[in-house]
């Protein structure tokens, strides 16, 4: 091989290696910092005040701010007034799409790919099959965990399974319903473009709580979080 193309393939490898482990250690030390942690909670939360922030990490208002200062600066983040129902203009502060560099998307980019593949080849069927049987799967072995269980204590444990997947999630009794909140997709960067994998989660809730379920906002379309209310009357 000649020296050019020799160069060539060691480009090349280095580019490929660089979307899979680039920057890895840089970002790991960046996330030790108090700027990496809000950038880390903004990405689960999508949006928050400083003194929920400071809240969460046992620091001042004031000294999240001057982090929050800097982070709006290098443009990672953007502040908004937002109106929390009849109480004063809140300042939230989300990530832009800058800040999506700190995290890892390759394997995101060749999933898309993948996804695109399989609907060129087989259709969209094809790729709505891939993630009803992920939930299926995923709802019968959660099933003969729970069996014999009350529906909240079901929802408890749909719950802390989509937890150990990285996603923030919350559940709340209102009145007769049990609400479930997820606060971040594990599917946020392929959603666009394969909504199919939404069916994931409404197949396992299917096949586990057995009941009345039903979805009444999404983080695909909009929404602040993926919401769930299960009918749950109070005994």
């Amino acid at each position: 091989m000649v020296r050019g193309g020799r160069e060539k393939v060691k480009e090349t490898l280095d580019y490929l290696r660089s979307l899979c482990y680039g920057g890895g250690k840089m970002h790991d030390r960046f996330f030790d910092s108090t700027r990496g942690k809000i950038v880390d909670a903004l990405r689960n939360r999508r949006a928050a005040s400083a003194f929920e922030l400071a809240a969460e990490f046992g620091l001042s208002a004031n000294a999240i701010r001057q982090q929050l200062v800097i982070l709006e600066r290098d443009g990672l983040v953007t502040g908004k007034s937002v109106r929390r129902g009849k109480t004063k203009p809140t300042h939230e502060y989300e990530l832009t799409a800058q800040a999506n560099r700190y995290f890892p998307q390759a394997y995101d980019r060749m999933l898309n790919a993948v996804l695109r593949e399989i609907r060129l080849t087989g259709g969209d069927a094809a790729v709505a099959q891939i993630f009803e049987g992920i939930g299926k799967r995923a709802g019968e072995k959660m099933t003969a965990q729970v069996a014999g269980k009350s529906v909240p204590e079901r929802v408890e444990a749909v719950a802390e399974s989509i937890r150990s997947s990285g996603v923030t999630v919350d559940v709340e009794r209102q009145g007769d319903l049990l609400v479930l909140r997820e606060h971040n997709c594990p599917y946020s960067t392929i959603v666009s473009e394969n909504p199919e994998c939404c069916s994931a989660i409404h197949t396992m809730l299917d096949g586990v709580l057995d009941g009345d379920i039903k979805q009444t906002e999404s983080l695909a379309t909009g929404g602040n979080a993926c919401r769930f209310e299960v009918a749950a009357p109070v005994s």
